[in-house]
Order: structure tokens, then sequence, then C-alpha cells
């Protein structure tokens, strides 16, 4: 499997290569595009690329009722935090993105080893937004 992040910055004979790539015989390849912004629009002007694609999938930002059920299922030191707790990390950084909670999720757990802690809240939070904003606490 190759992903391709940031598809959408990919010029003509990039998707012309990919395209070759995976007509090659001799390859077993699943190729996924990844993009933001335009990049189903740029992906739909290569026709002959866009034709092989087997499947088009949007992700959109999750509603805070998806949040508070995704979250506590995407890693362990959710499952123990309030939906308040959740809420406020949504509100502050996650914004629904699951890139965004990727990030908070890592620094968080940083946080709690760091601060000999086991139980998210504001507090933790507050030492993980300062890591996310680039500033120091």
């Amino acid at each position: 499997m190759l992903v391709c992040d940031e598809a959408q910055w990919m010029s003509r004979e990039c998707f012309e290569y990919w395209r070759h790539l995976g007509d090659d015989l001799h390859t077993d390849i699943a190729i996924v595009f990844v993009g933001g912004g335009d990049c189903y629009q740029v992906l739909r002007r290569e026709p002959m690329l866009s034709s092989r694609i087997f499947v088009w999938q949007e992700f959109r930002r999750m509603s805070s009722e998806q949040v508070l059920r995704v979250i506590p299922a995407f890693h362990p030191i959710w499952e123990t935090a309030t939906p308040e707790v959740i809420t406020f990390a949504d509100t502050h950084a996650g914004h629904g993105n699951f890139r965004s909670w990727a990030k908070i999720t890592a620094h968080t757990q940083r946080a709690l080893h760091r601060l000999d802690r086991v139980q998210v809240d504001q507090e933790v939070l507050g030492w993980v937004f300062s890591k996310l904003s680039g500033r120091s606490r």
C-alpha cells in the first residue's frame, strides 16, 4: 500500500507515475490518495487516474456527539475522562478533527506521565494546549 498525502499538490507527472505504477502487471499495490481542500477536484481532472479510483471517501469533522462516542474508544486515556473534559478539549483544540485528536492524545500521554497523573483533567489539558500552541508553560 502506498499512501500519498497532500495529493492536491501533486503535478500531472506525479499522477502519471502513480497510474503507470498501478497499471504495471508486476505490482499488486493499493494507492491511497489523501488530501484536503480541493483534492477531489484535482484528482477528477486526471481522467486516466480518476477512472481507476475504486472508492472515493470524504471525511468530515466529527460532531460533538461523535466526539463523545469516538474519542473514548480511540484511546484508553479517554475512557475514564468525563464528557466535560472531552468537550473542553474538543472546543479548545480538537475541533472534531481526528488528526488534531491524535496530537492531543500523544501530548496528553506525555503530560500524564510528566505530571504523575492517571486522569485527564483541565489542568493536564492546560499543559497539553501549551505544547500545541508552541508556547512554553
